[in-house]
């Protein structure tokens, strides 16, 4: 039976994986750090590790994992953002789980936006006190509201669909528009003039860093809300502050946050918050934060799990890694997996 090594583990990580292993015949040794250089160590003895979207899979931690003979990291996620591909290329195979439940995710960004629309979040709490008081509580109607959507992938087609149910006017920007779909894309110019409410659906990357920041801000409508399931650094968060407290953003619904990494995912109930910006954010009524649990169905899970498991058995029995992604894949024929081949 083949070993490998969980980093990062939560208990409903490990009730999924621990319901299927045997099936894959796979032994696996669950740690509760994350991985990161400090960690990495721990890997020692194992071809491979699991890893998820906050550990820090950098150089070092790579040179680290590669030295004591780990062959293969296998991301439980989607995003992969955070691995330095260049520094794993020729060193170690990184595989990631490329869907598991865009449902999940388009459905948490919508029970975002109705809750922070329609003060549920606030209701919730008074009533638990015998306040039933209305005062404060108006929201607006998402009927008739235009609300641009940035990434059509699956998860921005699947929210789509559920905006149109609503019967909200929907606009998108994509770089790489679907060909023959009936979406309508606009310019992200014109997304940011037109929307009343604007939806993040597409991954981080080098030109989708800091997408929402003052200059785009300042083109939008005042009183905008914003929602983002996708990454925190899609939005410059000291941007969205000062937006926030100038009422030109009209509320924010955020699932992630870019300094999010040694905060979300942990009790943090009894510490002092030292990021000033997340937590003046926290403090403002018109926000609603929510630690990066879009995907927390049990439905995206078992398919977490069994995804990343089948990645791993792949590697196992030395087959073609169906996941894999490395530092040349957006290179094109670089990249010989085209030819059905690994990575390298």
């Amino acid at each position: 039976m083949n070993k490998i090594c969980f980093f990062d583990t939560k208990p409903y990580d490990k009730i999924y994986f621990e319901a299927l292993k045997d099936q894959y015949d796979i032994e696996i040794e669950y740690f509760e750090p994350k991985l990161g250089p400090k960690t990495a160590f721990m890997a020692k003895g194992y071809e491979a590790v699991v890893a998820f979207v906050n550990d820090a899979i950098d150089k070092e931690t790579i040179q680290i994992l590669y030295d004591n003979g780990v062959k293969l990291v296998a991301m439980r996620c989607a995003g992969y953002n955070n691995v330095d591909f260049k520094a794993a290329y020729k060193k170690i195979h990184v595989v990631r789980v490329p869907a598991y439940s865009p449902y999940a995710v388009a459905e948490h960004a919508m029970a975002l936006l109705l809750t922070l629309n329609r003060k549920i979040h606030r209701a919730y709490v008074r009533t638990r006190e015998f306040n039933f008081s209305l005062n404060g509580l108006t929201g607006f109607d998402l009927h008739g509201k235009t609300i641009g959507v940035i990434g059509t992938g699956k998860i921005g087609r699947i929210f789509i669909d559920i905006c149109e149910g609503f019967g909200m006017d929907v606009i998108a920007y994509d770089p790489y528009p679907l060909k023959d779909s009936v979406i309508r894309y606009v310019p992200l110019e014109q997304l940011c003039r037109e929307s009343d409410i604007i939806s993040l659906h597409c991954p981080l990357t080098k030109d989708t860093f800091h997408l929402i920041n003052e200059k785009t801000i300042d083109t939008m409508k005042n009183g905008v809300y914003i929602v983002n399931t996708s990454r925190g650094a899609l939005i410059n968060s000291e941007d969205l502050l000062e937006a926030l407290k100038a009422e030109k953003i009209g509320g924010a619904c955020l699932d992630v946050y870019e300094e999010e990494t040694e905060l979300f995912y942990e009790d943090m109930s009894y510490t002092i918050i030292q990021d000033d910006v997340l937590a003046r954010l926290m403090s403002m009524p018109n926000v609603i934060v929510t630690s990066h649990q879009a995907f927390l169905t049990k439905e995206a899970l078992n398919n977490i799990a069994e995804t990343t498991l089948s990645n791993c058995r792949e590697f196992f029995d030395d087959k073609v890694l169906t996941n894999e992604v490395c530092y040349q894949c957006s290179k094109g024929e670089a990249c010989p997996k085209k030819n059905n081949q690994g990575c390298f």
